[in-house]
């Protein structure tokens, strides 16, 4: 039986779609026949929502998947500081270097989930030293989104030193996964890349996500990370403008390092009544919550190194039968013209009303829409179909190597 190391920042019973990503992904590869550990820190994302753990490590396993947790620094702040995050990001693959170091050889493939970008350090040392094959799985462009972010300096030597350890891994991994083909080019472009580049979407677990015979709510849902690539706040105006006529509940599901900032402006504006921040929800709630909203939201700023981005909030709406309304260029615009079943606004409070009434006004085009997503991800991003396409890369990879 073929074995796999999976090395990931995040993993349930964290809520970020990674997480999920990564969860789906090893239990159908373990599915397959593949025997799949996954090493993850103990749970800390978003930060300041779990307790501290200081054991060096847990064994689990979930869904017969072993699971391995580490200790790394957990940041106690809901928005943690470029110090504190840092020791999070670091400590964690460190560790898991450390902890593979005795007996590398046992897998056959290691795959290293990016961002961060420091995931990467076991993953080069099994192929570098140990020779093990090494799929490196990149998410986004980490680097250039925290300088858009103002997280990085350009030019910094932290920048420096980050671009230099990018390129070392897409030098020396066997396969490069990319989410988008957007972010694939973007990679290609900046970096020198000799290995395969395979389209590994986002997706969506379409079982569980689906929709549910139940009454609509005069509701509208964003459901995901509550972080800095979100206009959130632009949408709490937009909903503020329009409440006057259609007396919609905007339901903020998750947690994340901008939450109080974003309840310290719906109290400024005095709309706490339509603006409900549920905070963290069981995974297995969160397609009831969507299949009774109106609408989903995918609001992402309008930052050049963000339109390489098709959030995985976006498959789960579509998952359920709702349309998106969704604001940002690049991959979701795409996703949303490819589908039918999203409308994108400029990132203003004005452009994002105006697209809500749209929708609210016309609600069989919506439904038309949401049946048109639906079949969507059915056909294109089901993480079932993802895991097979990894499961025969790595088939491929490790027969080779044979």
């Amino acid at each position: 039986m073929k074995r796999v190391l999976i090395v990931s920042q995040h993993f349930p019973p964290e809520r970020s779609g990674n997480a999920s990503r990564v969860y789906d992904t090893a239990v159908h590869l373990c599915r397959m026949g593949i025997g799949v550990t996954v090493v993850a820190p103990h749970p800390t994302f978003p930060a300041g929502t779990f307790p501290r753990i200081w054991k060096p490590s847990a064994v689990q396993t979930i869904d017969g998947v072993e699971v391995v947790r580490l200790w790394t620094w957990q940041p106690a702040s809901r928005d943690p500081g470029f110090i504190p995050r840092m020791l999070y990001y670091l400590i964690f693959p460190l560790h898991a270097a450390l902890w593979l170091l005795p007996d590398p050889r046992r897998y056959d493939v290691i795959i290293t989930s990016a961002p961060p970008l420091f995931t990467g350090i076991p993953g080069f040392a099994a192929k570098k030293i140990w020779k093990v094959k090494w799929v490196h799985d990149i998410r986004d462009l980490w680097i250039d989104a925290s300088i858009s972010l103002g997280f990085i300096k350009e030019g910094s030597i932290f920048e420096r030193m980050s671009r230099g350890f990018e390129q070392l891994c897409l030098s020396h991994a066997d396969l490069i996964g990319v989410t988008t083909a957007e972010l694939g080019r973007r990679i290609a472009s900046r970096y020198r890349v000799s290995a395969p580049v395979e389209l590994l979407p986002n997706g969506v677990n379409t079982d569980l996500f689906r929709p549910s015979p139940t009454k609509k709510k005069n509701q509208i849902i964003y459901a995901g990370n509550v972080g800095h690539a979100q206009d959130l706040d632009k949408v709490i105006i937009a909903v503020k403008s329009v409440n006057g006529r259609y007396n919609l509940k905007f339901l903020i599901v998750g947690d994340g390092d901008t939450r109080q900032e974003l309840e310290r402006l719906a109290d400024a504006e005095n709309v706490r009544d339509s603006v409900v921040f549920t905070g963290p929800v069981p995974r297995e709630q969160v397609p009831l919550m969507l299949s009774e909203s109106l609408l989903g939201i995918a609001p992402l700023k309008n930052l050049e190194n963000l339109e390489y981005a098709a959030p995985t909030k976006a498959y789960e709406y579509m998952a359920c039968g709702i349309p998106f309304l969704g604001c940002g260029n690049g991959e979701i615009a795409h996703l949303a013209r490819d589908s039918g079943a999203g409308i994108i606004a400029d990132n203003t409070p004005e452009a994002i009303a105006s697209a809500l009434a749209a929708l609210l006004d016309d609600p069989e085009r919506a439904e038309a829409m949401g049946r048109r997503g639906r079949k969507y991800v059915q056909d294109h991003c089901d993480r079932r179909t993802s895991a097979l396409k990894l499961w025969q890369r790595i088939e491929l990879m490790t027969c080779v190597s044979l």
